[in-house]
């Protein structure tokens, strides 16, 4: 016999075998296919609908509201409204530290990442873009680059948008879905890039537009430090620092002045984000002579004086694969900055902003 019910039972997901709980958990899982475009059923789900059962920990027909792939041995919640994970998948992103996740830097569809100076993997970005988000849900970068986080929107079913700048980085980054993307992903043509100010194209969305807004914005003016990875660049004819665009935030000189900007301008994205959604930003720590700055700290605090977002939490990714460079040997202490703070903030915005 075939089980359509399933429970928990002295920690394992065991089947419940009468045959007429099995019957009505059937009739039910047939009504949630009927409404799953409202329900918001993930794909993977639908596509293997014959395999999956209903859940209730305790056994209780009437209360099942999660559905899971018996040999997962764990349940979808159908009320879930912020991503299509189960309880299993769920709980590791709840860990405040992960590691980052590349293709390498021979790979050919790194190459083209590699001419930006601050590029961000479109895995990683695709991990919180798979927290934060359901399948067909719009996301948003402010701060596009290359495009790391519309190819990630393209590998996981979502609607894309990026803002960039600077024409050079926003032609690769067109070249990069273009190329990167096979043409059998069904959302590979709907990803948008659009050349521009982003202080000025965020207030073109409609209000409550976005599900997810994540970012890595200019870390300040400091790419142009020359250290030993900025002369690397400059040695392999790679470019050391954003651009010498006035509009540019990187070229904002007084660091106060620059933070304001910045968080001023994160506050205006609350508008085009849902009520309640949230919003990841993406930052480093950095030395600039001898000043250590805080910068994700400052930022927060900056972001939150505003008023439009609440910080929830901060991740930190463990950046592996970055070289090591002899700073301050052999005299003093000066830090290789491997990791990266993912800023994870609220909308609190009221509904009728």
């Amino acid at each position: 016999m075939k089980y359509h019910f399933y429970k928990k039972e002295k920690k394992e997901v065991v089947p419940v075998k009468q045959e007429q709980q099995n019957i009505l958990a059937r009739r039910k899982l047939n009504e949630i296919l009927k409404n799953r475009v409202q329900l918001r059923i993930p794909s993977r789900f639908i596509d293997n609908w014959d395999d999956v059962a209903l859940f209730h920990s305790a056994g209780d027909l009437d209360k099942a509201n999660a559905i899971l792939f018996p040999s997962e041995e764990s349940a979808f919640a159908i009320n879930n409204g912020l991503n299509d994970l189960t309880a299993k998948e769920w709980l590791p992103e709840t860990i405040t530290v992960f590691s980052q996740k590349g293709l390498g830097a021979g790979n050919k569809d790194a190459q083209i990442e590699k001419q930006h100076p601050a590029p961000f993997s479109f895995q990683d970005v695709g991990r919180l873009i798979q927290f934060f988000t359901k399948e067909n849900d719009k996301v948003l970068d402010p701060f596009s680059g290359v495009a790391s986080t519309v190819k990630a929107c393209a590998y996981n079913k979502r609607i894309g948008y990026g803002i960039e700048l600077n024409l050079k980085y926003h032609n690769l980054g067109l070249q990069r879905i273009k190329l990167e993307v096979p043409d059998n992903f069904p959302f590979k043509e709907k990803q948008y890039l659009i050349n521009g100010n982003s202080q000025k194209e965020i207030k073109k969305f409609k209000s409550n537009e976005f599900d997810f807004i994540v970012t890595s914005p200019p870390y300040w003016n400091i790419l142009e430090t020359v250290d030993h990875k900025g002369k690397e660049r400059v040695e392999n004819n790679l470019d050391y620092k954003y651009s010498d665009n006035n509009e540019d935030l990187a070229n904002i000189e007084d660091y106060k002045q620059f933070l304001n900007t910045l968080a001023k301008f994160f506050n205006d994205c609350s508008k085009p984000l849902k009520v309640g959604k949230y919003m990841c930003v993406i930052v480093s720590d950095f030395r600039k002579k001898e000043k250590y700055y805080t910068f994700h700290a400052d930022l927060a605090n900056e972001i939150e004086k505003k008023g439009n977002f609440a910080l929830k939490g901060i991740k930190i990714l463990y950046q592996r694969h970055k070289s090591i460079y002899p700073y301050g040997y052999p005299f003093s202490f000066v830090p290789n900055m491997h990791h990266q703070n993912v800023l994870i903030f609220q909308n609190i915005k009221k509904k009728d902003d």
